[in-house]
């Protein structure tokens, strides 16, 4: 059977009995396993991973977002992570003998079905995008909800793939991909300097001349009263999770600043992570169940 992951984004990370009905919505999907369901207060964002054959992970993302828009409003949503919608990011991922163009087909398919059933203007990115702007999913959310709903329906260049164009008044829009394994890591500053944070984000990110292949921001962690580079690794052959550290690390002592910790987000493939760096990385709440490998061999069989 070929598998294919998905990690959704919902706009929730404080409420744990939110949290806990949309995590709950998408495991009764039979096929579909949620492997790992991660949220945040600072960011007030959750990610669930999913994974199974193709119509289960579909479906079992539909049941997850069908709560979700049901519980959250947008209008009232404060959080450090950008976001457009309520369902704010879906991407699908292969896995294993997986073709990327059966994620880009699954794609398609769930954005027509979501903005059809829940009037929800759609954006499609990543390697299932139509427009080679909406490649880089920051592009999309550009100014985040509060600019897409006035610019909807009135800039022909924010027009979107899929459904109505206008924002949807509560659950704003969605953006639906396929793309490669990405890794979100963040690492955790013993300080409460934002700028510090920023700083040091510019100088690691491809788009700033720093590390291929990372994306990278800046960003106060109020619940906590530090700071955070917040980074994606969108190829981790050409930038690892060490590679990634480190730098932060070398930034971070020039403020005279230490590292608290770092965590990953989700899971991660496990030649992404040798043991060995473990330890070196001073990650949190991380456990064997965090290799993607270790939770899906039985599912390969």
């Amino acid at each position: 059977m070929g598998l294919i992951e998905c990690v959704p984004n919902f706009s929730e990370g404080r409420r744990k009995d939110v949290i806990d009905e949309i995590k709950r919505a998408a495991e009764i999907e039979r096929g579909a396993l949620v492997l790992d369901c991660h949220s945040d207060p600072d960011h007030n964002r959750m990610v669930l991973t999913i994974v199974g054959s193709s119509d289960a992970v579909k479906n079992a993302v539909l049941s997850a977002s069908a709560k979700a828009i049901e519980l959250i409003d947008l209008r009232t949503h404060i959080g450090e992570h950008p976001r457009i919608g309520v369902v704010d990011v879906v991407p699908f991922v292969p896995l294993g003998e997986t073709l990327m163009e059966e994620c880009v087909d699954l794609a398609n398919k769930f954005a027509k079905e979501f903005s059809e059933r829940f009037s929800i203007p759609v954006f499609l990115y990543g390697e299932a995008a139509k427009k080679e702007d909406r490649r880089k999913l920051a592009n999309i959310r550009s100014g985040q909800f509060e600019a897409l709903r006035n610019l909807i329906g009135i800039d022909r260049e924010r027009d979107p793939d899929f459904g109505p164009n206008k924002i949807h008044p509560t659950a704003g829009a969605t953006a639906v991909g396929a793309r490669r394994v990405l890794i979100a890591y963040n690492v955790d500053l013993a300080s409460n300097d934002l700028e510090i944070a920023k700083t040091i984000a510019k100088k690691i990110r491809q788009s700033g001349g720093g590390l291929p292949a990372v994306q990278a921001l800046g960003l106060k962690l109020g619940k906590r009263g530090i700071v955070q580079v917040s980074t994606n690794l969108t190829d981790y052959t050409r930038t690892s999770i060490a590679s990634v550290f480190d730098a932060i690390s070398k930034y971070a002592s020039e403020s005279n600043v230490e590292i608290a910790d770092s965590e990953i987000v989700g899971l991660v493939p496990r030649d992404a992570l040798p043991t060995t760096e473990i330890d070196h990385l001073r990650l949190i709440n991380f456990s064997s169940d965090k290799i993607i490998e270790n939770r899906t061999a039985h599912l390969q069989k």
